[in-house]
């Protein structure tokens, strides 16, 4: 999963990309309106965090332009500004969430899994396919109800699939959403990912739709791994 984080606080810029990092997430960071509105425009995410007190352009004007633009991915607007009349103008201008600063870290955190299942269609912190279940709260993947150890990078991976479980993904698509922009991105590495993850599960899950791409599937009955 790839968020967009766009914060003109140095200090919190740098605590919420860590926190986020280590609950398993890509991370792009943008300190200024302007650096934020262009990737907002140009990355694919699957949710920002957005400062609405934003130097050069202002985080409701963004908001408007994304949804002007088309953009669906889910904002959660962070702000210093606790008026109800703030939040309203929030909201209308397409923001999914709102939370005021000071806030507590876990909080956000929860309020982003909340983002991204719901745009998905999930209304649980804990998705199923087959034997494959995934608790997003805690970050702990088990098969069978036996806990799965698995990288960083292998969490993303499946954590983006089980999220879109039953459509076809792309390498593309997944390369997009397993890294930042300052990584160097490959998508042929996500065969080794792949093929790292069937072996960890032990089941037949992670289907190859041959030029396509991959589809979480559960297993066919009498199947084996």
């Amino acid at each position: 999963m790839r968020l967009l984080l766009v914060e003109d606080d140095q200090d919190l810029n740098r605590q919420l990309s860590t926190a986020l990092e280590k609950a398993g997430y890509a991370v792009d960071r943008a300190h200024d309106g302007e650096e934020g509105a262009f990737l907002g425009e140009t990355e694919p995410y699957d949710a920002v965090i957005l400062d609405l007190g934003l130097p050069l352009k202002d985080g409701v004007t963004i908001l408007q332009d994304w949804r002007k633009a088309g953009r669906t991915m889910p904002v959660i607007a962070l702000t210093a500004r606790d008026r109800w009349n703030d939040k309203v103008q929030a909201f209308d201008a397409g923001a999914d969430d709102y939370v005021t600063k000071p806030f507590h870290m876990e909080e956000v955190l929860a309020r982003v899994r909340a983002v991204v299942r719901r745009a998905a269609g999930h209304a649980s912190s804990t998705i199923s396919c087959g034997p494959v279940t995934i608790d997003t709260g805690a970050g702990r993947v088990t098969v069978n109800g036996e806990a799965i150890k698995l990288t960083s990078h292998e969490y993303r991976l499946l954590a983006y699939l089980m999220h879109h479980k039953g459509r076809i993904v792309s390498r593309v698509e997944l390369t997009e959403h397993m890294y930042d922009q300052d990584f160097d991105r490959d998508s042929n590495t996500i065969e080794v990912f792949v093929g790292r993850l069937r072996k960890k599960l032990g089941v037949d899950i992670i289907q190859t739709v041959r030029g396509l791409g991959y589809r979480m599937e559960p297993p066919v009955a009498g199947a084996t791994a």
